[in-house]
């Protein structure tokens, strides 16, 4: 079995005391691989960590703990010139085409920026690569001399995704890159993604809110909360075998097109379960296992692949319920 492209191992991330309040947690124990070709979709409502896990990740946040390795090699002992090497190979595609494009700037512009600071072909081939990055993501190479001002929201963030490839990177973090976008619009673009990461063998990390926009894209999928991950498993076993109850919470609030049967799922829901921060080690876990190592319960096995946090089951809750 060949090595994962992208290897994270207990990453944590945490926000030092500021102006008298206490530091934060932000990220906790985060550990998955990703393989070459896939995406990893990761889910969890706002402030559950998911964007510092991208950033850190990609080094733009300093990780207060743990390991990134791509390619096999790690970022997080990487010294600042060593790291500006490897840029090329990972890339970030931002939230809100309208602040992430410089106005100011053309298109033809904006898109060889990122070959201008990491020459990864002669200039006299950057003319050439803008047209082919724009005719990628489904944009007319005409288009080339325009400002960011005359597309629509859409179309901007087919920029955005063609200034990402620019340097032909191996990994991509994609961070609620269509929530800013229309429901039309998101399916298009989610589309787009899926076509690039098989016509290119891109691997990326799709974080969203938006359960039903993960399932179309990400072949695994990381469940968060509070900073760590509580399900991890296929696309197939989080959204058809979902062990864990704030996975079951999530996928309750996804609206289904008939409105008396949303309704009905609605006034028949559990209230949302209440997780503790911390787990009481000299708890069982609710799998009857614990780890030796720490005396605390971590991940438990549902099925190859599938895993479960118990640390932070709520009081009383057993599997099934």
């Amino acid at each position: 079995m060949s090595a994962p492209l992208l290897r994270v191992r207990d990453l944590a991330v945490t926000f030092p005391p500021r102006r008298g309040n206490p530091a934060v947690r932000a990220v906790e124990g985060v550990s998955f691989d990703l393989a070459a070709g896939q995406t990893l979709g990761l889910v969890g409502e706002s402030g559950s960590g998911k964007t510092t896990t991208g950033r850190a990740i990609l080094q733009l946040q300093k990780a207060s703990a743990g390991s990134v390795e791509l390619l096999g090699r790690n970022l997080t002992t990487m010294s600042g010139a060593q790291l500006r090497g490897m840029r090329r190979h990972m890339q970030f595609v931002l939230q809100n085409p309208h602040s992430s494009l410089n106005p100011r700037m053309r298109i033809a512009s904006i898109l060889t920026e990122p070959l201008l600071v990491h020459r990864p072909i002669p200039r006299d081939q950057f003319a050439a690569k803008v047209d082919s990055l724009l005719e990628m993501v489904g944009l007319d190479p005409e288009v080339r001399n325009r400002f960011p001002h005359e597309f629509s929201g859409g179309q901007r963030q087919r920029i955005v995704i063609a200034r990402a490839l620019a340097v032909d990177p191996d990994f991509v973090v994609c961070d609620e890159a269509v929530s800013a976008l229309d429901v039309r619009t998101q399916a298009q673009i989610v589309t787009l993604l899926a076509d690039l990461q098989t016509r290119l063998n891109l691997s990326s990390l799709f974080i969203a809110h938006d359960l039903a926009l993960v399932r179309r894209l990400a072949h695994r999928v990381a469940v968060m909360y509070g900073g760590r991950i509580v399900e991890l498993g296929t696309a197939a076993q989080v959204y058809e075998s979902t062990v864990h109850p704030y996975t079951r919470t999530l996928l309750d609030a996804v609206p289904v097109p008939d409105v008396q049967a949303q309704r009905k799922r609605l006034r028949n829901a559990a209230p949302p379960p209440v997780f503790p921060r911390e787990y009481d080690p000299r708890h069982p876990c609710v799998f009857g296992e614990i780890h030796a190592e720490s005396g605390t319960p971590e991940w438990h096995e549902i099925a190859p692949g599938h895993n479960v946090s118990c640390r932070f089951w709520p009081a009383g809750m057993t599997p099934g319920q």
